[in-house]
């Protein structure tokens, strides 16, 4: 069932250039920054010189993880060598040691938890499945930050007694499929044990998820695919379909009709409405991704491919309106739903 449309070259460039200006781009800036003393207050660059653009660190962090991404997928590229030159540039081992040393700062436990966390090992998972010789050395000092990560990923879990079941940021069942993927590529046992596990813990026994009260006004995840979108990571086909009939039994009738109807982006100029367009695009993944893991023969996989389009084409609209509130982050969301 392959995505319609795909990640072309054309859309490739588009979303590149984006990502391009905004690794760069140093202002307006949110920083998740607790400082201990007035020793602390410096400036993004200062305190992140890899990943200081994009308005936010995650979203600088899914930035270079879009450039790498399509720099592989497409190799010749007219902005190939700007992307190059900029992954160069920020992916330097001093700026690397740099976001090291912020993370062990006691003040950064709970630093881009854990949203931030998923997507730096998206991006250290991207670059470690790689043969380019460029990607070779980035990975490889990449990799420190990468294991600090998975570190902390066990710490949380093995304290962490609930989930988290929003459609923004901290939502858990997004931080554990990426992990889940970053273990299984780069062979992270123990983030692997602990993520699967705590997959199970929370999510199993879920039945007739309340779907029909999404979307809520600032997701940019449903909180209801994205845990469908880490379960079948985590079970084999026959028993994902069993348990997505429990979950979500009404997807054969396209009820509750709220989850196959795209959400209504009424301001791209609004940095929380805006999220709406990333809801679509995530919706679009997950559908996709769900309609994969069923078997060949279950009919609701076509049911998923045909939400999974609809969503696509409402999600794309919003890419490049020219908000930057939209702008910094929404191409990744992009890239992704054109990848699955």
């Amino acid at each position: 069932m392959a995505p319609y449309p795909a990640l072309t070259p054309e859309f490739a460039s588009q979303f590149a250039r984006l990502a391009l200006a905004n690794v760069a781009r140093e202002y307006p800036n949110k920083l998740d920054h607790v400082m201990a003393g007035p020793q602390d207050i410096a400036a993004p660059r200062a305190l992140h010189p890899a990943f200081f653009g994009s308005f936010d660190w995650h979203s600088c962090v899914h930035a270079h993880w879009l450039l790498v991404r399509v720099l592989k997928t497409h190799p010749d590229l007219p902005e190939a060598g700007a992307i190059r030159a900029a992954l160069e540039t920020t992916l330097s081992s001093s700026n690397l040691e740099v976001e090291a040393a912020y993370l062990r700062r006691p003040e950064a436990r709970a630093f881009e938890r854990s949203y931030g966390w998923a997507w730096l090992l998206k991006l250290a998972q991207e670059l470690s499945c790689w043969g380019d010789r460029d990607a070779h050395r980035w990975s490889r000092d990449l990799m420190p930050l990468a294991y600090a990560f998975a570190e902390r990923y066990v710490e949380w879990l093995d304290a962490a007694t609930y989930p988290i079941r929003h459609g923004v940021h901290t939502n858990t069942a997004f931080a554990l499929a990426f992990a889940l993927d970053y273990a299984g590529d780069c062979d992270a046992q123990v983030l692997r044990r602990a993520a699967e596990a705590k997959a199970r813990a929370w999510y199993i026994d879920d039945v007739d998820a309340p779907a029909a009260w999404e979307p809520s006004g600032a997701d940019f995840f449903s909180p209801t695919l994205i845990e469908a979108d880490l379960m079948r990571r985590v079970l084999d086909a026959d028993a994902f379909a069993d348990w997505l009939a429990r979950f979500l039994p009404g997807i054969a009738k396209r009820k509750p009709a709220a989850l196959f109807t795209p959400a209504v982006v009424s301001n791209r100029s609004d940095p929380y409405i805006v999220h709406l367009d990333g809801l679509n695009l995530s919706r679009a993944w997950c559908w996709r991704a769900i309609a994969a893991a069923l078997p060949a023969d279950d009919p609701r996989a076509a049911i998923a491919v045909a939400a999974a389009d609809v969503h696509q084409d409402a999600g794309l609209r919003g890419v490049a309106s020219g908000e930057y509130v939209g702008d910094h982050w929404l191409a990744t969301f992009a890239v992704l739903a054109l990848s699955h």
